[in-house]
């Protein structure tokens, strides 16, 4: 092969040599070294991507006496044939695919034969991957507790992070590991893998150790052996997520008969029960925990109680203070802290058994789960604790006595003795409950007309405590509460005494009544109180009804007011009681509009309709509310009726228009004045600096033009008069008229009082053409029945002064249609 071979024998050869007449030697592999893939595969490896049916390496060898050699390759009868061999070449092949985290080495048997000799060695086959280091990352990065070091894989604490066993006693950790990436089959790949560390956080000890089940009570059989375990009495150590071990030993109390294993605290009796002095023993048992370097750290210790006893004939019997009892009183407050002890009730239970025949169970009957016992499985002897398991059931309000049984029963006994005990529970009250009103809101409603001192409401609440605990007492307050009283106890809300309510005025009030018990706990409801209206106001007319001026072809509206807070009483119906001439007007009663009817459109069809050619008629409406009982009020209308084509220049537009506000007249007159005065400021004003500029006074002509003087507002007035007292013996308002709610506003009672007189007029007033003085007005007034006759009486008394008038009227008249305004 190129260079002289060593023999190899390894180990494990085997060599078989037959011993002929004439010596013949056994044949031998070459050594051809470990990176050599010829000879006698000594450390030979193979990467476990290697292809199946490849070829992996060649045996080879020589006999000395230069016979013919053959391979052969064997496996063990556990293991699968990994390759296959030519026994004439020694060409070994692969015929199984190589999993390395499956099977990491292969043992095989390699033979060498001549046909006389054979010589067998054991390979060590190690198949080996080449991959790089890897590297592992922290894939929960929101934990900041924790940190790892990606090549080391070391997990820590992170900087300034610390562990709380009492927060969180569990760590949960995901780690993503990564290699290098190599080659595998001509690819290169990268292999990852996951993983989940749990970190539990370990208690730190700073707590003593703890018994379990105290107190303790064991017995020793009058047939027990000497080394009988009694009981076991358990402690642990308080630091629950990482105790140390306990030790137990005797303090005293043993006398050299009771034994305690120190590890498992097994009592148990080192002698006969005969040879036991006394009937209970008292035994101080101590227990120590055991630091982990093997220091005794906290101690604590408790007491068993051990009695010599009999065999198996006495049921569980329950015991009070004095004795053998079977029932048990307390007296107690409801609604106990959930947890509670009922440490009123001092209850032993015992078994005079000993062994599995002292074993018995605890359990509540008829609780109906209020209660719970403890312990609920005893061995001999106990103290019976009963505690506290549903508060809001011990309610005095709903129940003052409970009753329930305590029963033990015993467990593994063929008789399965039992007893009872009744256990008794009387309840005390206290204040656990707040008033309650009946309705969170109370609405009321009251006349407005009630007298003072009279009932709105009665509000009711009701405290479910005893005594004083359950007595109300009731107050109000807020910002409507001014006008109100409440009974302290009887809740009836009333008004003052003085108190006037007045719909008109304030038809709502808001307020809230208190509830209260005698320790200051109380509740609140709100009161809503309605005024209601009564129909206690007439309708009122306005003011400027008395008289009015209608132009034909457009309605006249007459209004009327009613203050009553609420429909119906305050919605007013409109009728026309009487009209002279009959059957001429129409009026609505919803709106008050009065308008001629649809036959008369012109002045000559009421020429007719009138004897004369008076055209100012008086009419009797009536505004009548809807209220029950129901008010009305009556007054007299006077209208002129004027044809519009007759007036149409400006100034007797605004004369029409400002007829019945005769100040609104003088204020734009006023307002004309002051525009004219100062225009004659600012020519004055520039006149005399033109003058003085020439230095030049120039004489200035004035042409002053006499204005015609205008008609005495006298004669004016006593003609107006002298129409008024006409019309009015027309219609006059007769004493039988009917009022049917009797009250002050009709005229058969007080006459209502005149119109007041019109205003003087302003002293520089402008020439006004005497077209405007034309318009046919009547100032307003309800002329009282006497005041009309007098003035027809002074008509009829002075006939030149009514025909002065008459002549001045149509000279007016004519000047009217002839001239234009001056100013």
């Amino acid at each position: 092969m190129g260079r002289d071979p060593k023999p190899f024998f390894s180990t494990n050869s085997f060599v078989f040599c037959c011993f002929p007449a004439q010596a013949n030697f056994a044949p031998y592999f070459y050594d051809n070294g470990a990176s050599s893939t010829n000879g006698n595969m000594a450390l030979f490896s193979l990467s476990e991507d290697t292809p199946v049916g490849s070829h992996v390496y060649t045996l080879n060898g020589t006999d000395p006496e230069g016979d013919f050699v053959t391979y052969g390759i064997s496996f063990e009868s556990s293991s699968r044939n990994f390759f296959s061999i030519d026994p004439n070449f020694g060409n070994i092949t692969l015929i199984e695919e190589l999993d390395r985290e499956r099977e990491d080495e292969i043992e095989a048997i390699i033979s060498i034969s001549d046909g006389i000799n054979r010589v067998s060695t054991g390979v060590l086959k190690v198949k080996n991957m080449t991959y790089s280091s890897a590297h592992s990352f922290l894939q929960n990065l929101h934990s900041n507790k924790f940190t790892m070091d990606r090549h080391s894989g070391v997990l820590r604490i992170s900087v300034g992070a610390t562990l709380d066993y009492e927060k969180s006693r569990t760590h949960f950790i995901t780690v993503l590991a990564k290699d290098g990436g190599g080659r595998l089959r001509g690819d290169y790949v990268v292999f990852s893998a996951t993983t989940t560390i749990t970190i539990n956080v370990d208690d730190v000890q700073d707590t003593a150790p703890i018994f379990v089940g105290t107190p303790y009570y064991g017995y020793v059989y009058e047939d027990s052996h000497p080394g009988s375990e009694i009981l076991t009495v358990v402690a642990v150590d308080g630091d629950r997520g990482n105790p140390n071990m306990v030790l137990y030993n005797f303090v005293n109390g043993s006398d050299e008969a009771f034994r305690i294993n120190e590890t498992t605290g097994a009592i148990s009796v080192v002698v006969s029960p005969s040879q036991l002095k006394k009937e209970v023993y008292e035994l101080r048992v101590q227990v120590s925990e055991v630091s982990s370097s093997g220091v005794l750290a906290a101690q604590v210790s408790t007491t068993v109680t051990i009695r010599v006893v009999d065999l198996n004939n006495h049921p569980p019997t329950f015991y009070g203070e004095n004795g053998l009892q079977n029932m048990f009183e307390l007296t107690m407050y409801e609604h106990p802290s959930e947890g509670e002890i009922l440490r009123g009730l001092r209850i032993t239970v015992n078994d005079s058994d000993q062994g599995a025949n002292a074993k018995f169970n605890l359990r509540l009957v008829g609780a109906g789960g209020i209660f719970r016992v403890v312990p609920q499985t005893v061995l001999n002897e106990a103290q019976v604790t009963i505690i506290v398991e549903n508060s809001a059931a011990i309610d005095f309000e709903k129940i003052k006595l409970l009753t329930f049984k305590l029963l033990a029963v015993e467990v593994n006994t063929p008789e399965k003795f039992s007893s009872t005990a009744d256990i008794v529970i009387h309840l005390l009250d206290t204040n656990d409950n707040v008033p309650k009103f009946s309705s969170d809101y109370y609405i009321a409603r009251i006349p407005e007309n009630s007298p003072g001192g009279s009932n709105v409401v009665a509000v009711a609440a009701m405290d479910p405590d005893s005594g004083l605990w359950g007595e109300v007492k009731y107050s109000i307050y807020g910002a409507g509460a001014e006008l109100f009283l409440i009974h302290p106890s009887a809740g009836i809300i009333y008004t003052q005494p003085w108190a006037a309510l007045d719909a008109e005025v304030t038809s709502k009030y808001n307020f809230y009544v208190k509830a209260e018990d005698t320790e200051g706990k109380y509740s609140l409801a709100e009161v809503f109180v309605t005024v209601l209206d009564v129909n206690d106001h007439s309708p009122e007319f306005d003011e400027n009804i008395q008289e009015t001026t209608m132009v034909l072809g457009t309605p006249v509206k007459i209004e009327a007011t009613d203050h009553d807070a609420e429909e119906p009483n305050n919605v007013v119906d409109y009728s026309i009681m009487q009209a002279e001439p009959a059957n001429v007007f129409d009026i609505n009663e919803s709106t008050g509009e009065i308008r001629l009817k649809a036959f008369v459109h012109s002045l000559d069809i009421i020429h007719n309709i009138t004897k004369n050619r008076d055209c100012t008629w008086s009419v009797l409406v009536q505004a009548k509310d809807r209220g029950s009982p129901s008010f009305s009020t009556t007054a007299v209308l006077k209208i002129d009726i004027l044809d519009e084509t007759l007036h149409r220049g400006p100034m007797a537009a605004f004369l029409m228009q400002t007829k019945d506000n005769p100040m609104k007249a003088v204020g734009v007159l006023a307002g004309v004045i002051a525009i004219m005065v100062v225009i004659t400021v600012f020519i004055s004003t520039a006149m005399f600096w033109r003058n003085k500029k020439s230095n030049k006074i120039l004489p200035i002509r004035r042409v002053i033009r006499k204005r015609p003087s205008p008609p005495s507002r006298t004669i004016r007035a006593e003609w107006l008069k002298f129409k008024r007292s006409h019309a009015g013996d027309k219609f006059a308002v007769k004493d039988e008229l009917p009022n049917e709610n009797h009250n002050n506003n009709s005229l058969m009672f007080t006459p209502p009082p005149t119109a007041p007189a019109l205003p003087p007029p302003p002293t520089p007033i402008p020439k006004i053409s005497p077209t405007e003085w034309t318009v046919p007005t009547v100032s307003g007034s309800l002329t009282p029945k006497h005041t009309r006759k007098l003035l027809k009486e002074k008509a009829l008394e002075s006939p030149v002064q009514s025909a002065l008038v008459s002549e001045l009227k149509q000279k007016f008249e004519k000047k009217a249609m002839d001239n234009k305004p001056y100013f």
